[in-house]
């Protein structure tokens, strides 16, 4: 991968590629983003830069034989750990060589991939996937092996924040005293996350959002879509290309999200005083529960997101809010009801929510439980 074809973040670009040469590379990286920003396809540009040898920052003048290994992901010293989870093709112990195909897929299709998009190829939407100790097996195997082309080895961890504490414990004297040109390259979207003993021993670089100008030049660039429209998509993507990408098609989920938020959102409104609509929160509930945890956890997640922006329209400050309601909802009039009175206690539920998700607890109780919090808050009063 060139770094050409990197959005932005020049600044990462110039550190890594000036420390390359310079020969100071730090022998565990974390590279901390949020989604969409380009944490993993720099970090795969990277390991590329570092394995093939190349010079003057850029992948196209080291080894060539090297670099066309990279477009197909098969260079035997680049190593690849990410969360998965047994589905119908592999039932038990499942590691990610194992998903290797499904991950050049991805790679091809969505370099600015989420976790989301990943678990839709694996179909694995109702489990949780997870970097567990079978995949710290593996790492220490293929770690002590020598060196294929005699250069570095580079293992590339994605959302290390879903590496578990058993993995963690197995891999942290492999960390702190690699075996001679060795990389490790953890990729996380949440630095809190990850343990204090890994995050201690890496050296860490914060990617920030993509600027709206540059998502709006790749969007004309990748679609060939009028710019009127990509300034539009650029905004409302919030800095975060994969999230473009996907209004361009209009397959964003956030669509979805959205009609699910505006029913629940009424109902609750409703709700008061009213013993019909709270079996409206429940048949919500219920909707929603037979959703994979996943989904589960991107949709809360959204309804955090949206309480923010009516947060930030409710105390006129427009030029922080992105999001464009797609339905008849309307965002100006929603706004009054969020405030600093009750944001605090929803947003605090809402992550209780996702916390119990993530924990498997019984899905339809947590919604419930957070549907009947939601309309006594909506009520409160501004101080």
């Amino acid at each position: 991968m060139l770094f050409s074809e990197i959005l932005g973040q020049e600044h990462i670009k110039s550190h890594l590629t000036k420390s390359a040469d310079s020969g100071r590379v730090p022998h565990a990286q974390l590279f901390v983003g949020p989604e969409g920003s380009g944490t993993l396809p720099m970090a795969i540009a990277y390991a590329q830069y570092l394995l093939c040898k190349n010079k003057n920052g850029e992948n196209s003048e080291g080894n060539q034989v090297c670099n066309l290994k990279f477009k197909t992901l098969s260079h035997p010293d680049l190593h690849f750990a990410f969360p998965v989870a047994s589905n119908d093709k592999v039932k038990r112990h499942p590691v990610s060589s194992l998903f290797m195909e499904e991950w050049r897929e991805l790679m091809e299709k969505q370099p600015y991939g989420n976790l989301f998009d990943w678990y839709r190829i694996l179909g694995i939407d109702n489990k949780q996937g997870q970097i567990g100790v079978d995949e710290a097996q593996d790492i220490v195997k293929a770690l002590s092996l020598k060196s294929y082309e005699g250069g570095y080895k580079v293992m590339l961890i994605w959302m290390a924040e879903k590496m578990n504490t058993s993995a963690a414990n197995k891999l942290l004297k492999l960390i702190e005293e690699p075996p001679n040109n060795t990389v490790f390259i953890f990729i996380a979207e949440d630095e809190e996350q990850i343990i204090n003993t890994i995050k201690s021993r890496c050296q860490i670089l914060h990617f920030p959002p993509l600027a709206e100008n540059i998502i709006k030049e790749a969007l004309m660039n990748a679609y060939q879509i009028p710019e009127a429209d990509a300034i539009t998509i650029a905004h409302q993507s919030n800095g975060n290309y994969n999230k473009a990408c996907d209004l361009v098609y209009s397959d964003s989920e956030d669509t979805q999200f959205e009609e699910w938020f505006v029913v629940w959102v009424r109902s609750a409104f409703k709700a008061k005083g009213n013993k019909s609509a709270i079996h409206d929160l429940i048949s919500w509930s219920e909707t929603i529960a037979k959703t994979g945890r996943e989904t589960q956890k991107q949709f809360l997640n959204f309804c955090i997101d949206f309480f923010r922006q009516a947060l930030m329209l409710n105390y006129n400050v427009e030029g922080l809010v992105y999001m464009e309601p797609k339905t008849a909802f309307q965002l100006e009039k929603f706004a009054p009801f969020v405030h600093g009175n009750n944001i605090m206690e929803i947003s605090n539920e809402l992550q209780n929510a996702i916390y119990h998700i993530e924990r498997n607890g019984n899905s339809k109780i947590i919604l419930t439980d957070l549907s009947i919090k939601l309309t006594r808050l909506l009520h409160k009063k501004a101080s």
